[in-house]
């Protein structure tokens, strides 16, 4: 299968649950724990905490139906907002929200936390905190200049963005214009986080193989600046998972500003 005849996750849609089962799981054969788990806990954790980070409304943009990078987020934000462009990862998300039977199970993911945090405590009651945190699941659509249409969000103090842009930018452009549209949600000086992956072209999920956009450091650094962010911090980190399901070369985390 060429690139032109991979699927396109906004358009096409796919399996949200099993893309938790192949990149978020707890099974033997899920290899991606450090690249898709550990690291977005472990920076989320540090940006947050060491940088006295809080605010009222946090946006959250991110790929398929997982919350595990919202654990921190829940200490700091009183609202949190999740928008999503599928109807199947909405579902997946509602279904864990509501405590309902055979939701995705992310116990495997609080052990992480909890290894990563040093109050511990505090983590007792964390999956309640994050349901309790998610004030509204919403579906969003990119092509409309509000993409919440016709509901006005409040301006965020915080976008929270795991592996989405990789998923339906489909060039360099694309990639800016998505940034702009992050950055009229912010307020002035809110906060904008980003995990992706460097040098991917496909992701597959079931039998499945979808498009990635392509993109390294030097683009996404310029791409932020030129779209009027402040980089505060990034952190790439070389693949470890060793897997077929997809081909990217690193991980990488950017935390980023609005410029006043």
């Amino acid at each position: 299968m060429d690139s032109g005849s991979h699927k396109i996750y906004h358009k096409h849609g796919f399996d949200s649950r099993q893309f938790l089962e192949d990149y978020c799981s707890d099974k033997p054969e899920m290899v991606f724990e450090d690249d898709s788990l550990i690291f977005p806990i472990e920076n989320l954790k540090k940006t947050f905490i060491e940088g006295h980070i809080k605010g009222d409304v946090l946006i959250d943009l991110s790929l398929a139906s997982t919350v595990h990078h919202l654990y921190s987020a829940c200490e700091f934000f009183n609202h949190i907002i999740v928008l999503k462009v599928s109807d199947r990862c909405i579902l997946e998300l509602k279904r864990w929200l509501d405590s309902r039977t055979g939701a995705f199970d992310w116990g495997h993911a609080i052990k992480l936390h909890k290894k990563i945090t040093e109050n511990r405590d505090q983590l007792a009651n964390k999956e309640e905190k994050v349901r309790s945190a998610v004030h509204h699941v919403m579906k969003c659509d990119f092509e409309k200049v509000n993409m919440t249409d016709p509901i006005v969000l409040p301006p965020a103090d915080c976008i929270i963005s795991t592996w989405l842009l990789d998923s339906i930018c489909g060039d360099q452009d694309d990639y800016r214009r998505y940034l702009r549209k992050f950055s009229g949600m912010l307020k002035p000086g809110g906060l904008l986080m980003l995990f992706g992956s460097f040098d991917m072209t496909y992701y597959t999920v079931g039998k499945d193989k979808f498009r990635a956009f392509t993109y390294d450091e030097d683009f996404a650094r310029k791409a932020l600046v030129g779209e009027g962010f402040v980089i505060d911090n990034c952190k790439v980190q070389k693949r470890i998972a060793v897997s077929d399901l997809s081909d990217y070369k690193a991980v990488t985390f950017i935390a980023a500003h609005k410029e006043k």
